[in-house]
């Protein structure tokens, strides 16, 4: 089963399942998601059309088997008023927002939304300039709220590495910083491989320690074969 990452773009932003291809709930405003009754589609490819150019990559998708099944989306809050309505706004200066998520229930319990948050943190940490994510996440979220899944649960956010870093009994608002994250993120990168099945025989080269310990002193060395048969066993 071949599982892979790439950006949101137009081509793939159709193919998003649930309702997220047509909810501007983050993209637009109260009044302004109103005014465009019956035309989010439009709108919400308006929206990724501007921000893919003149800010860069504001989401990830999740395909398996060629079948786009998950998605993220996340941009600076200043091009995400939906977000003014919350709480806990607004978001810290040195933060983008994670605004919303997604994974096909027939795909839930397989670690795609982690595959998604990996991408996410190594797409922003290459983007620069950007110290933290941020997302509002929901603890009980009010079953009457139209947009009741546009919020990520406070379990999933923690589970990948999110805090409460302002507290509310229903949305708070969680923060990852990226500067700790780099080293996770090198970690992260070896378990989302094999989750997806794409180790195969590609292995990674494994990394010295420092400082470095002499082979002899290396107790790994002292069952391993003999120098003839050193290359056939790797």
């Amino acid at each position: 089963m071949g599982r892979h990452a790439e950006r949101l773009t137009l081509d793939n932003l159709a193919l998003l399942p649930g309702p997220c291809q047509t909810c501007t709930f983050w993209e637009l405003d109260p009044v302004r998601r109103e005014q465009v009754r019956g035309h989010e589609a439009e709108e919400k490819a308006a929206w990724l059309s501007t921000m893919l150019r003149d800010w860069g990559s504001v989401g990830r998708v999740v395909r398996v088997d060629d079948q786009v099944v998950g998605h993220l989306l996340w941009a600076p809050a200043v091009h995400l008023p939906g977000s003014a309505g919350f709480a806990t706004a607004p978001v810290s200066p040195d933060a983008v927002l994670l605004a919303t998520g997604y994974v096909d229930p027939e795909f839930r319990g397989q670690g795609l939304g982690r595959v998604l948050v990996q991408s996410m943190a190594k797409d922003l940490i290459k983007h620069g300039g950007i110290g933290a994510v941020e997302a509002f996440g929901a603890i009980r979220p009010r079953p009457e709220s139209p947009h009741v899944e546009c919020v990520l649960p406070v379990d999933f956010l923690l589970a990948v590495g999110f805090r409460t870093h302002r507290p509310h009994p229903v949305y708070p608002r969680m923060r990852m910083d990226l500067a700790t994250t780099v080293s996770w993120r090198e970690e992260f990168e070896v378990a989302v491989e094999r989750l997806l099945g794409v180790v195969g025989g590609k292995r990674r080269a494994p990394r010295p320690s420092t400082p470095t310990v002499p082979r002899a002193a290396d107790p790994l060395r002292r069952i391993s074969r003999p120098r003839g048969s050193r290359s056939a066993a790797r």
